[in-house]
């Protein structure tokens, strides 16, 4: 039979690598060669091979073909390779059919060093799918007068990645901070600093923190308990004192009130201290982020606070929709497959989270164009951002102009766990904050380096003590962001610095340590000739090359996963396939010219992608360690 000529079905644009996308193109129209139209639509099910025995790749048509047409697969893979052996044979070495109908794949060295070379540019083979669109990413999230915490590490660094990977993909990022920005807490921390006289413009986001605990506890209420002491007639003076708790609270939740309704009118006095208590916050924000590597500054808040005229739009809108109706007084939507509804407008007239949320989402999509929406938000979240979403496309918020409808992502990220598998805590009992675990880790990772300098035949021998600082504080903040990336972000973890700023195994330190191992192999050779033609030839050669070609695809799929782990993953099996081929491959001492030059630059593009690779988790590479 003919092959028709029409051309063969397009490979998946997520195809590994553009080798990758050769050999699927090839096998496909071999497939075409061999049965016609039949195998028009046959996917070759290609795949990097599980271990190196089995060659570079496999694929697995055949069993499917076989069972539609009737046919022995084996038989019918040995037809499709001999139908395509002119389209094949360029690009293998060796094609076997194995099992009951598995084709093994061994690319020609040639091809892989051909690929390498197209690699070898400053994308790193990493094509930008997203131009010419737009993402927005909510991360951190932090509430005003109040201390980060580890909670906040977990959507600071989660986001970021998140945004880094899109950015380097083409997609115009949007950072948003969703800050706690408005409303009834805000209030009663500026009524009670009010009370206490306090110089707003010399206070710390500490002095704000226990000015919010001292509002809670001066306004704590308990009209129950008054009530049950006067009916089981506790006691003259139990009952005083809840009546002058009472009375106490009700007079402070009035001048809450006052203190809000102040802040609502745009009192001048009133709104110029709210804006102190957010440039408070927001300092510690924003040194804390420098310190983490986290890209966050003013420009991407985006709280409750800029919303707050949108609310009333918001819940009329759903109103005039006829997805909202009234339970009790208040607006709520129903959704079919769920009994619990979502409140957007509380029987007082006041919005809550989701009221804002909604408003937030159109705003995203609307007026930054995002056809992505993506929420780094803790797994205790989940129903509300469920409910939120289904709110948003049922209204038809998630439409974009030119059709289709906006990804709503809530990247659910679990807690930070002590060694006794609870939320992390202090001695004390408090939760840790943000910066006394930033702190630590920085003093472990100093520690650490200042140690390994301390040897004669070290890299970092002889560094100034400051330099041998920042390198310290680069492999805590790795230690720490790797270890919380490393893994599924929507588990929990246990926070263990020891492990984490461990030079050996899956860590940050170790990830770092391989590109500084790889930048001091090439200062001793005097660097890579980049115009040296690459040679793959040994075992551990083409698993580096391979792997190197990973590349651009695991790029690709963390971000469209929202998957941080999978980056991190590959980042660890790349440093371990360069350790292999550095042990088994002379690279300084090789005595042959072309060899050596071929495996200096093999080495450096090696290098690079560890360090590009990293820079997506917003972790340095420093040059030596």
């Amino acid at each position: 039979m003919s092959a028709p000529t029409t051309p063969s079905p397009r490979p998946d644009p997520r195809a590994a690598t553009a080798l990758h996308a050769k050999l699927d193109a090839a096998l496909r129209n071999a497939i075409i060669r061999a049965l016609g139209d039949t195998g028009a639509s046959a996917d070759p099910t290609l795949k990097p091979a599980t271990q190196a025995r089995f060659g570079d790749f496999q694929a697995n048509f055949a069993m499917g073909l076989a069972k539609s047409l009737g046919r022995n697969p084996r038989e019918l893979a040995e037809q499709i390779l001999s139908a395509g052996a002119s389209l094949l044979d360029p690009l293998c070495e060796k094609l076997e059919v194995a099992g009951p109908g598995f084709v093994n794949i061994t690319l020609r060295g040639s091809i892989i060093a051909d690929a390498l070379h197209e690699m070898d540019t400053p994308a790193l083979g990493v094509p930008a799918p997203g131009r010419g669109r737009c993402v927005a990413v909510d991360l951190c999230g932090v509430n005003v007068a109040k201390q980060l915490h580890v909670g906040h590490l977990r959507a600071s660094i989660i986001g970021d990645s998140m945004a880094r990977l899109h950015e380097r993909l083409g997609w115009t990022v949007f950072r948003q901070n969703h800050l706690g920005d408005w409303g009834l807490p805000i209030a009663m921390t500026l009524a009670s600093l009010e009370r206490a006289g306090a110089n707003l413009s010399r206070l710390t986001l500490d002095d704000l923190n226990h000015a919010y605990r001292r509002a809670q506890a001066e306004g704590r209420d308990d009209e129950a308990g008054l009530a049950a002491a006067r009916e089981t007639q506790a006691g003259p003076h139990r009952i005083a004192e809840l009546e002058a708790q009472h009375a106490g609270a009700s007079a402070l939740l009035t001048q809450t009130h006052e203190t809000l309704r102040r802040l609502q009118g745009g009192d001048p006095s009133t709104v110029a201290a709210w804006k102190s208590l957010i440039a408070v916050t927001m300092r510690e924000v924003f040194e804390t982020a420098a310190t983490l590597g986290v890209i966050l500054d003013d420009t991407h808040s985006r709280g409750e606070s800029f919303f707050r005229d949108q609310l009333a739009p918001t819940v009329d809108a759903f109103v005039q929709a006829g997805l909202a109706e009234r339970d009790q007084g208040a607006l709520i939507v129903r959704f079919r497959d769920r009994e619990r509804p979502l409140l957007i407008q509380k029987s007082d007239g006041t919005s809550l989270y989701a009221t804002t949320d909604l408003a937030a989402a159109r705003y995203r999509i609307a007026q930054l164009g995002a056809e992505r929406v993506i929420y780094c938000v803790d797994a205790r979240q989940r129903d509300h951002f469920r409910d939120v979403f289904d709110a948003i496309h049922a209204i038809g918020w998630d439409r974009l102009p030119h059709g289709g409808t906006a990804q709503l992502i809530h990247v659910p990220f679990g807690a930070v766990l002590g060694a006794d598998k609870r939320p992390l805590k202090t001695r004390s009992g408090e939760n840790f904050t943000l910066k006394a675990l930033l702190d630590e880790a920085v003093a472990r990772g100093r520690r650490e380096v200042h140690a390994r300098a301390q040897q004669p035949d070290a890299p970092t021998a002889g560094l100034p003590h400051a330099e041998l600082d920042a390198i310290g504080q680069a492999v805590g903040i790795a230690a720490i962001k790797y270890a919380d990336l490393s893994g599924d972000v929507s588990r929990d973890y246990v926070f263990d610095l020891d492990r984490m700023v461990s030079f050996e195994g899956d860590t940050g330190p170790y990830a770092q340590y391989a590109h500084a191992r790889i930048a001091g192999i090439l200062a001793k050779a005097g660097g890579p000739s980049t115009a040296a033609p690459l040679q793959v030839s040994t075992a551990e050669e083409r698993a580096l090359a391979l792997m190197l070609l990973r590349y651009a695809s695991t790029v690709q799929d963390a971000a469209e996963q929202c998957a941080p782990n999978r980056l991190a993953a590959f980042i660890f099996e790349l440093a371990n396939a360069f350790n292999a081929f550095y042990q088994s491959c002379p690279v300084i001492k090789e005595a042959d010219p072309s060899l050596r030059a071929s495996r200096l630059r093999l080495c450096d593009l090696t290098r690079r992608v560890i360090a590009d690779a990293l820079s997506l988790l917003g972790i340095t590479a420093p040059a030596r360690m």
